[in-house]
C-alpha cells in the first residue's frame, strides 16, 4: 500500500472534517494573498487624501482574522480525531507477540502521518497559493517579472529533485535506527545505548546539513529574484510608479520566493511520508506471519546473545 493509498483512505473516511477544513484555509490564504493588494491600494489611496482604500484593506484583514480563528479552533478536533482512530486501529492490529520495538517507532510514526495532513499539507496548499497566485497578481504590475519568477522556477526544481533523493536516503536510515530504540533501552546496554543515540544523532546532523546547503542556495536564488524585480519595476515605470504599486510588486515576490523555499521541504516531507508508510503497512500485512514471529525470536536471541558477549 503506498503513502497516496492511506492518504487517500483517511481523506474518504473522514471527508467532511477535512473539507471544511481545507476550505476554510484555502478561503484564509485567499485572503492573506489579497492583503498585500489591498495594502498597496491604501496607501496610493492615502498619498491621494482619501480612506478608501484603507477601509477596503480593514475589510479584508478582519475577515481573515475571522476565518483563521474559527479554522485553527476547528483543526485540534479533526486531527486529534483522525490520530486517536489511526493509532488505535494500528495497535489493536497486532498480536501480543509482536516486536514491541517497531511497535513502539511505528505509533510514534502514525503520528507523523497525520502530522503532514495537519500541517506538512496546508503549508504546501499555501505555497501553492503563493506561487500561482503571486504570478497571477503581478502580471497586473509587471508581465517581465512574472517571467523572470517562471525563469527562477527551472534552477529550482532541479535543485530540489536532487535534494529530495539525498534526503529520501537519509530519512530510510534514520527510521531504521528508530525502530530499534525500545529493544536497546529494554536490553539496558551501555555501549549499545550509545551506539543506538549517536547513529540517530548523525542522520539527524547529515538531514540538517543538507537543509541548512539548500537553504543557502535557494537564498541566493531570493536575493537574485527581488533584486531583478525591484530593478526591472523601476526601470520601466521610473518617476511614474506609485509607492503603493512597488509595495506591492514587492510583496508579492516575497509570496512567490516562500512558495519556492516550500518545494525543497515539500519533497523531503513527501519522501519521509512514503518511507513511514511503507513501514507501517508492510508490518500491518505481516502481523500475523508465524514465519515472522520465528524471524523476530531468533533476531531478540540473537541480539541478546551478542549484548551478552559485549558485556
Amino acid at each position: 500500500m503506498s503513502a497516496i493509498d492511506v492518504i487517500e483512505r483517511l481523506v474518504k473516511k473522514y471527508y467532511l472534517k477535512l473539507s471544511i477544513t481545507y476550505s476554510l484555509y484555502s478561503v484564509e490564504m485567499l485572503g492573506a494573498l489579497l492583503r498585500p493588494y489591498f495594502l498597496g491600494v491604501a496607501v496610493n489611496d492615502i498619498i491621494k487624501g482619501s480612506y478608501r482604500g484603507l477601509i477596503l484593506l480593514s475589510a479584508i484583514h478582519f475577515a481573515w482574522l475571522i476565518i483563521g480563528t474559527l479554522r485553527h479552533m476547528y483543526d485540534t478536533r479533526t486531527y486529534t480525531a483522525i490520530y486517536t482512530s489511526l493509532v488505535t486501529r494500528f495497535l489493536t492490529k497486532r498480536g501480543a507477540n509482536k516486536d514491541i520495538s517497531k511497535l513502539s517507532a511505528h505509533s510514534t510514526l502514525s503520528r507523523e502521518v497525520v502530522d503532514f495532513l495537519e500541517s506538512d499539507l496546508t503549508y504546501i496548499i499555501e505555497a501553492v497559493f503563493n506561487i500561482f497566485g503571486s504570478l497571477v497578481l503581478l502580471y497586473f504590475y509587471n508581465r517581465n517579472v512574472v517571467l523572470l519568477c517562471l525563469l527562477m522556477l527551472i534552477p529550482v526544481v532541479i535543485i530540489s529533485f536532487f535534494y529530495g533523493k539525498k534526503v529520501s536516503k537519509l530519512n530510510r536510515l534514520k527510521n531504521d535506527e528508530l525502530e530499534k530504540q525500545v529493544s536497546v533501552i529494554a536490553f539496558g546496554n551501555e555501549v549499545s545505548v550509545k551506539q543506538h543515540y549517536s547513529n540517530l544523532k548523525k542522520w539527524q546532523i547529515k538531514i540538517s546539513d543538507k537543509e541548512a546547503i539548500n537553504f543557502g542556495i535557494m537564498e541566493m536564488l531570493v536575493l537574485i529574484i527581488i533584486a531583478s524585480s525591484l530593478i526591472i519595476s523601476s526601470s520601466m515605470f521610473g518617476a511614474t510608479l506609485l509607492v503603493g504599486s512597488l509595495i506591492g510588486i514587492y510583496n508579492y515576490v516575497l509570496k512567490f520566493v516562500s512558495g519556492l523555499d516550500t518545494i525543497p521541504y515539500a519533497i523531503q516531507k513527501i519522501s519521509s511520508l512514503k518511507d513511514i508508510v511503507k513501514r507501517i503497512t508492510s508490518e500491518m500485512e505481516e502481523s500475523n506471519s508465524p514465519s515472522e514471529n520465528e524471524l523476530n525470536n531468533k533476531e531478540i536471541n540473537y541480539i541478546q546473545g551478542k549484548l551478552k558477549l559485549s558485556a
